[in-house]
């Protein structure tokens, strides 16, 4: 069915048909080039989730998606990567907040989350399709709702959005100790 350039780079993988993710952001093979996809690991299982820190995980844009997102990250700091409750904590609802902005303000239908970890320091990214960027809004002009990138804003370390040919990421890094 994928027709075209869709396969050059030595990029086509098998996938099953059913995979609702299979046409990725848009059109498929489209933006190969700039943005190759994170490669999953060959054992799909049909859970509807999958494991953050091996390549991006893909959820329906609901509300209880949130709570999801929530369990992975919670289950890749704490048991594989073995950090600290508190930070563990601090990440989960800093993940909840973009989680939240995605789900709220993209229309989309699914979005992504990724986690990263490299010496010192992890990353937490949220991908969506829309490229409308988040905002900051000062404190006093927020009520409960307005909370969200505050809190991202206080909590980590660094905190940004990058624009992709579709859509966006953002994403917050957290110091961790490494022992």
């Amino acid at each position: 069915m994928m027709g075209g350039m869709a396969g050059l780079e030595g990029m086509e993988q098998p996938r099953p048909r059913s995979e609702p993710a299979a046409a990725g952001w848009g059109i498929p093979g489209a933006d190969r080039d700039q943005a190759p996809a994170p490669r999953r690991p060959v054992s799909a299982a049909p859970e509807p989730a999958g494991d953050p820190a091996l390549g991006e995980v893909r959820l329906p844009s609901r509300p209880q998606s949130a709570g999801i997102a929530r369990r992975l990250t919670a289950a890749v700091l704490l048991k594989q990567w073995s950090l600290t409750p508190q930070l563990a904590e601090q990440a989960v609802l800093l993940v909840s907040e973009l989680v939240g902005n995605a789900v709220r303000h993209t229309g989309a239908r699914t979005f992504g989350v990724r986690m990263l970890r490299r010496r010192g320091w992890i990353r937490i990214e949220v991908r969506d399709p829309s490229r409308g960027l988040p905002c900051l809004m000062p404190v006093q002009e927020m009520d409960l709702s307005g909370r969200g990138l505050f809190l991202v804003d206080t909590l980590s370390e660094r905190w940004g959005v990058d624009l992709l040919p579709r859509g966006k990421t953002t994403w917050f890094e957290m110091r961790i100790a490494d022992r």
